[in-house]
């Protein structure tokens, strides 16, 4: 933690020079000493240790000085500063002012010039003062803050991203949170856009898009090398295990993630069936661990980077990225998983970010303390989610389009939803359409069994409605079935366009698509198991398929 600071100010440069010094000589080792020669520069190094949320002690100011007295900068200064404690350095003739002042402001002392000697008249004061500071004080903190509105989409992009790529971050409601509306209205940042992202060093990023954060956070975006032996795309469950895997055996390795490491299981408030973790773990304690092991085998990791293209020239693989550049390696893993499909009622698209959400249930839980919360989807992401939301929310109300739970969810998740008293499961039941000017304020119900429709009350939808591969970029290079999904191995296609047809003499490895050395693993695969342990196993074998082929290769 940075040093709390002891503020001075006086405009006789004599006087603040020594009252700095002998500040200096008692409290310089726990305290960083700030002087300043007027009410107006001291306002702004205020102003500048607010932004870094670096916390002030005392300010220790003089009554007489021109254009601002002490009583009227400590007036201003305590709007910024309201814990610090506040004494006036006075003359005998302006002992009314110091007494109308403890009134005023709630003074906490007064000091008659000259404070000689110090060890007396300075020191016994001031440790007094500091003394009840510290016994109140809480440190603040020092990461990362966001300052915005919970119905802004970009403001709930800017958190998820943080969020999901392990950030740290403070969370300011400008609508609820005193800190965020005096950072606003009291300094430079009255005309910037929402969400402002502050950050520990003084600079600040309005409505910042994810590469900007990247780079501010300190990501990386850019490959090291121009050549891998393998690049992996995806930094989902499938990708990460490959990554760790390749890298662990010696492969020159780079993963490639457009969005942060451990994709959509990533997002998962509770993971309770992965072989080791008898009490669950959530997809981002997950997803962390596996990244922390893939850069300790030397695995270079990108994100957010999205690869545009893949085009093969002999025994090479390359691969043109997000923003232009091009990597190349001898083998590719197809590692891209799948996005949730999106919800195409009237309202949806309009509202999402305001109300409408994908996902991103840890993100948004705590903001919907006490509210109710609607959930779509009855699968294992749902009831994840459902169960996490009941910690927060009073009441949680899942919509099923199916008669129950049975058919897509884990039964010791169904068991779990049905023991929790403030969830409910509302069946037979979809969204028809979703209302609201600025965010989203009502849902309106259809039930198939009864044909009976309704308008219920909603600020907050979480949509876990399956998922669809983004493999369209892929069109003409690799055989996909009806749905986008990714072929190989055996149920690679024989009549087909012959540009998609296995080229070689030997067969393709289990996991090897029709372009040899590419590979499809994890949920983007055809036929997979959609469970996070099958994709880690995915991930990991599929290593073995490529040093076969880069042994072919050789």
């Amino acid at each position: 933690m940075s040093k709390p600071a002891l503020l001075t100010v006086d405009d006789d440069p004599d006087v603040l020079q020594a009252i700095a010094r002998d500040l200096r000589k008692q409290y310089g080792d726990r305290f960083r000493i700030m002087r300043a020669d007027s009410g107006a520069a001291a306002l702004d190094m205020l102003l500048k240790l607010k932004l870094r949320n670096q916390p002030v002690a005392l300010m220790l100011v003089d009554q007489r000085m021109p254009q601002m007295s002490g009583v009227e900068f400590l007036e201003e200064a305590i709007a910024l500063f309201p814990e610090a404690k506040k004494a006036l350095l006075t003359a005998y003739s302006d002992t009314d002012a110091a007494i109308r002042a403890i009134n005023q402001i709630d003074l906490d002392y007064y000091l008659m010039k000259p404070w000689d000697p110090p060890e007396e008249q300075l020191y016994p004061v001031v440790d007094d003062l500091l003394s009840a500071w510290q016994a109140n004080f809480h440190p603040p903190f020092e990461g990362i803050r966001v300052i915005g509105d919970r119905w802004n989409p970009q403001s709930h992009q800017a958190k998820d991203f943080l969020a999901r790529n392990q950030i740290p971050y403070r969370w300011l409601d400008i609508e609820h949170s005193a800190e965020a509306q005096t950072l606003m209205s009291r300094t430079e940042l009255q005309t910037a856009k929402l969400p402002l992202v502050l950050f520990p060093d003084g600079d600040r990023l309005s409505q910042p898009d994810n590469v900007q954060l990247a780079a501010k956070v300190g990501l990386q975006t850019s490959a090291a090398k121009p050549f891998y032996d393998l690049v992996i795309v995806g930094g989902g469950p499938a990708g990460l295990a490959a990554a760790v895997y390749g890298a662990s055996e010696g492969l020159r390795t780079v993963l490639v993630e457009r969005e942060a490491p451990g994709g959509q299981a990533g997002t998962s408030s509770r993971i309770e069936n992965y072989l080791g973790f008898p009490v669950g773990l959530s997809g981002g304690d997950l997803a962390r661990r596996a990244v922390s092991q893939a850069r300790r085998f030397g695995v270079e990791i990108l994100t957010p980077q999205e690869v545009k293209a893949v085009r093969v020239e002999n025994d090479y693989r390359l691969i043109t990225l997000g923003d232009g550049s091009e990597i190349s390696a001898h083998a590719l893993i197809l590692a891209l998983g799948v996005s949730w499909r999106r919800l195409s009622v009237p309202g949806t698209e309009r509202l999402t970010g305001a109300g409408v959400y994908y996902g991103a249930a840890q993100t948004e839980a705590i903001a919907c303390t006490d509210e109710d919360v609607f959930v779509i989807g009855g699968a294992n992401s749902a009831g994840q989610a459902a169960m996490y939301f009941s910690k927060y929310a009073r009441q949680v109300t899942m919509l099923v389009r199916a008669e129950s739970l049975t058919k897509s969810m884990s039964q010791y998740l169904i068991e779990q939803i049905k023991a929790t008293a403030n969830i409910q499961v509302q069946p037979y039941t979809t969204v028809t359409e979703t209302k609201g000017e600025t965010s989203l304020e009502a849902l309106m119900l259809h039930n198939s069994a009864t044909g009976e429709s309704q308008t219920v009350a909603a600020s907050s939808l979480f949509i876990f409605i399956g998922a669809r591969p983004y493999t369209d970029w892929l069109e003409g290079l690799v055989q996909r079935d009806e749905r986008g999904y990714l072929l190989s191995g055996e149920d690679l296609k024989a009549d087909v366009n012959p540009a998609l047809v296995w080229p070689l003499a030997r067969s393709p490895h289990l996991l090897e698509t029709n372009v040899p050395g590419i590979f499809a693993v994890g949920d983007v695969r055809h036929g997979s198991v959609k469970r996070v342990a099958s994709g880690v196993g995915e991930g990991s074998i599929c290593v073995q398929f490529v040093h076969r082929y880069l042994e072919d290769l050789r």
